[in-house]
This record gives structure tokens, sequence and C-alpha cells, in this order.
């Protein structure tokens, strides 16, 4: 049920539900998953290239990679054991196709290269991101309806941020307050 990648990225952005249940059941859909993922990170470096550099496009690739894989075990322990409703029948991979295919509004920061744009494109991919984020979660936790998917993905958030807060502060990355 191997989908054409071009395809299957303007679905994901068009936030077809078919789309996440395709990708959710197609195992062979992981590499595909991966590859709008690191191509959303690219994009996202281009995007902000008059910031990060050539640097930057390196570490969002990678954050954004590790980013998606801790994503992926956080919102399956939630929503699998904290948050299921009775029908709901997920694992990992299934999230991590899924979510990954959600990366797909993304690639829209690519335009952030052009001088003024980026103020514009970076708010709109993140909030077109999380949209698609909440649905392809219901769509892998196999939930009836969206409200549970948003408190699971806004839980998520929380966990993924203090998760953050956590290493940086750790290895002093964070800027220190007077």
């Amino acid at each position: 049920m191997s989908g054409s990648l071009i395809n299957r990225i303007f679905r994901a952005a068009k936030l077809d539900v078919h789309l996440y249940e395709e990708v959710e059941a197609d195992k062979s859909a992981m590499r595909q998953a991966m590859l709008v993922v690191i191509l959303s990170g690219i994009a996202a470096g281009v995007g902000s290239i008059s910031q990060g550099g050539a640097l930057g496009v390196a570490m969002g690739t990678v954050m954004g990679l590790v980013g998606w894989y801790i994503w992926a075990f956080i919102i399956y322990f939630i929503g699998t054991k904290f948050l299921p409703e009775p029908q709901t029948e997920s694992n990992v991979g299934e999230l991590l196709r899924t979510i990954g295919f959600a990366s797909a509004p993304g690639l829209i920061r690519v335009f952030g290269v052009f001088p003024g744009v980026e103020k514009l494109v970076f708010p709109v991919a993140t909030v077109w991101m999380l949209v698609a984020m909440v649905i392809a979660v219901r769509q892998a936790l196999d939930y009836k309806g969206m409200v549970r998917a948003v408190i699971v993905c806004l839980i998520g958030l929380f966990v993924q941020i203090a998760i953050l807060l956590t290493i940086f502060s750790f290895f002093k990355i964070l800027p220190k307050t007077a």
C-alpha cells in the first residue's frame, strides 16, 4: 500500500484523515515519515538561515528527528496508558508514521528565506502542524473524537517542554536570568 511520497505530503498538509489512517496501517511508510520530518527540519533551517546559518540547518534537522522520536514515545505513553478509550490500540511505530507526516505543513517554512516572510510563515506552519498532529494522534490512537487527542497533545507538549528544559538546564544551555 505504498503511496507516492509527494502525494502523501500534500494529503497530509491538506489534513486528509484518510492519509493518516493509511500511513498508520502501512509499516513500509516509516522511511517516508522520517523523510518528511527531515525535509521539514531542513525547510525550517533554510527558512531561518539568516539567523542560524548552515549549522542551524543541520541542528534543526537533527533536533527535528530527535524531537519526533521522543514525541512519539510521550504520546504513546499518555494516549495508551493514561487516556485510552476502550478501542485504543496502537504502538510507537504507528505514532511515528502518523506524527512524521504531521510535519508536512512545516515544509512551508522554507519560504522564511525571503525577507519579511519568516515572521508570518513560521507561526502559520506551527499552528498548521499542531492541527495535523492532533489529527494524526486521533487516528493512531483510534479515538472517536478530537477532544481527547487535543488533551493528549497538550499534555505531551508540556511533558516534552519539561524534558527539554531539564536537559538544557543540565547542560547549562539556558541563558542565565538576573
